[in-house]
Parts: C-alpha cells; sequence; structure tokens
C-alpha cells in the first residue's frame, strides 16, 4: 500500500447533477463575491482615469461601448442582484427564519436574478 493520497477530481467539483440547492448557492455566491471583487479593482482603474483627466476618461467610455463590455455589465448586474438576494436569504436562515423555505427562496432569488438581468439587457441594448 502507498501512503500517497487518491487523486483529486477537481472537474467534478463543477458537476451540478446530483447536487443539492444549498451547494449550487454556496457556489454561486462564492463565484458572484469573486466577480465583485475583480470588478472592485476595474472599478478603482475607471476612477483612476477620471483623475487623468477628461482625455483619458473619454477613451475609456469610448472602449466602455464595446460589445464585449455590456456583456460584462450584463454579468455584473446578475452577480451583484444574485449576490445580495442570496445575502437576504443566508441572513433570514441566520435568524432561524424561513428554515422549511431555503430552496424556494433560493430559486426565488435565481428568478428574480434572470427576471432583473433581462429588464437591464432590453434597457442596455436598446439605447
Amino acid at each position: 500500500m502507498s501512503d500517497r493520497p487518491a487523486p483529486i477530481n477537481v472537474p467534478r467539483w463543477f458537476d451540478p447533477r446530483a447536487r443539492q440547492a444549498g451547494y449550487l448557492a454556496f457556489i454561486l455566491n462564492r463565484l458572484s463575491a469573486l466577480g465583485l471583487t475583480v470588478y472592485l479593482g476595474l472599478h478603482l482603474v475607471v476612477l483612476n482615469k477620471l483623475a487623468q483627466g477628461a482625455d483619458a476618461y473619454d477613451e475609456f467610455v469610448q472602449f466602455s461601448q464595446l460589445p464585449w463590455i455590456k456583456v460584462g455589465e450584463v454579468i455584473l448586474i446578475a452577480a451583484v442582484v444574485f449576490h445580495g438576494l442570496n445575502g437576504i436569504r443566508l441572513t433570514i436562515h441566520a435568524f432561524g427564519a424561513g428554515m422549511r423555505y431555503q430552496k424556494q427562496l433560493f430559486f426565488l432569488a435565481i428568478a428574480v436574478t434572470v427576471l432583473v438581468s433581462a429588464l437591464f439587457v432590453v434597457r442596455l441594448f436598446r439605447g
């Protein structure tokens, strides 16, 4: 027998099949938190453009009109809405209220996130 640990099956970590809603909520909450942390850094870069003067900021505004930046904005809105709603769900859970409804509240958070994101997409690409 070998003292070596068994190999870790990393792709299985990301396989959503046969997972409970709580596991998915945990993963989505962590991913949205990481995404929001990255966004915070990007936001600081944008604020730095303001300090560089009007020309640098105007150049950034021109750059922000690219389609893949707009897709990133939609992902940002979805992450903010989901992370906030899931945080409210977890707070309710921490106070012992709604214990029976955690799964339903998770799916409600997903539904509201999709709805708000869809409304944002319509508004973003309409104007």
